[in-house]
């Protein structure tokens, strides 16, 4: 459903909350393939940033974004509100991607 609205405010300008459905998550699990990435650190790094990190960081978000919007359909919402990332560094090389909300529907006002 692409215009199911997923936002970390706790609700959503003209629209009144008629239900909470429930807490939603989305994850994604991200790893990085040691010696190509040796490779790609050692030419991003030199400006300050690693594009191909940053590259799989967004792929991680995007699923997980992809996974909370499919539980959150399931349930019949419209809508994921108080929604947050959270990443954590799970083991050398690999990082975990979460996403939670809480999945509502609404009404206009």
């Amino acid at each position: 459903m692409e215009d199911l609205t997923i936002t970390t405010t706790d609700g959503l300008d003209g629209q009144e909350v008629t239900e909470y459905l429930g807490v939603v998550s989305g994850e994604a699990v991200i790893g990085a393939n040691v010696v190509s990435d040796i490779a790609a650190g050692i030419r991003d790094v030199v400006g300050g940033r690693s594009g191909s990190y940053e590259k799989k960081i967004e792929k991680g978000r995007t699923e997980a974004i992809n996974d909370i919007r499919a539980e959150a359909e399931d349930l019949g919402a419209d809508a994921v509100v108080g929604a947050t990332f959270d990443y954590e560094e799970m083991a050398e090389g690999m990082l975990w991607v979460n996403l939670s909300g809480t999945a509502v529907t609404t009404r206009n006002r």
